[in-house]
């Protein structure tokens, strides 16, 4: 699939169907885009969906079939938006917060293999079942510890608002998780000793995994 160039192309693309629940053009919308007038368009469609699919597929569907509605705060980013955003943080502009190009290849930006030559993609979501338990007090480490025994997540990445997480789905998975939550850091990443093992003490009465 060539990038698309008309309202039809770009209209067909959003249509794509990424797994049962997920369609490609609820990542594709970001603020910073909207704002500024830049396309948040792949250059490479079938690269950015394959990765979406793996996304989708592998940790959005079982979490959105466990927890209910998972909401996608941001995802896709195209290297144009990426770059403009990473600028104007560099510059100490607030509200924008993106990495180098580089660093975000098979993360936020999923049209772009990593140095490696792997594919992957990131999303920023919310599982508004969490974030009312976190508003109430709930600790953040219960759902990443979830995750970690339940999915094959690469990175999550936790932050303050509505208990906010980047989650990674990557053909090489890293497996690291960090926050900007206090505890801030990072929880766990290989080599740590609470990396293997059952962490199921922290998450007592979340529902067990369902698969859609």
């Amino acid at each position: 699939m060539r990038k698309p160039a008309t309202v039809t192309a770009l209209d067909d693309l959003g249509r794509v169907r990424l797994s049962q629940s997920f369609f490609m053009r609820e990542f594709l919308y970001s603020e910073v885009a909207a704002l500024h007038g830049i396309p948040n368009i792949p250059d490479d469609p079938d690269l950015a969906i394959a990765a979406g699919r793996g996304l989708c597929e592998n940790l959005l569907e079982p979490l959105q079939a466990t927890f209910g509605k998972v909401v996608i705060r941001s995802a896709y980013r195209s290297c144009a938006l990426n770059r403009f955003c990473n600028e104007q943080q560099k510059a100490g502009k607030k509200g924008y917060s993106c990495a180098s190009n580089e660093g975000s290849y098979a993360g936020h930006i999923w049209d772009r293999r990593d140095a490696q030559g792997f594919m992957g993609a990131t999303a920023c979501i919310v599982i508004p079942w969490f974030a009312d338990r976190y508003a109430q007090g709930q600790d953040w480490r219960s759902l990443a510890w979830w995750i970690h025994d339940h999915l094959p997540y690469s990175a999550l990445f936790f932050f303050p608002k509505l208990a906010a997480f980047n989650i990674t789905w990557h053909e090489n998975p890293e497996r690291r998780i960090s926050s900007y939550i206090k505890p801030r850091g990072i929880l766990t990443r290989p080599g740590m000793d609470n990396h293997d093992g059952d962490h199921s003490a922290f998450y007592e009465g979340f529902p067990t995994l369902r698969q859609s």
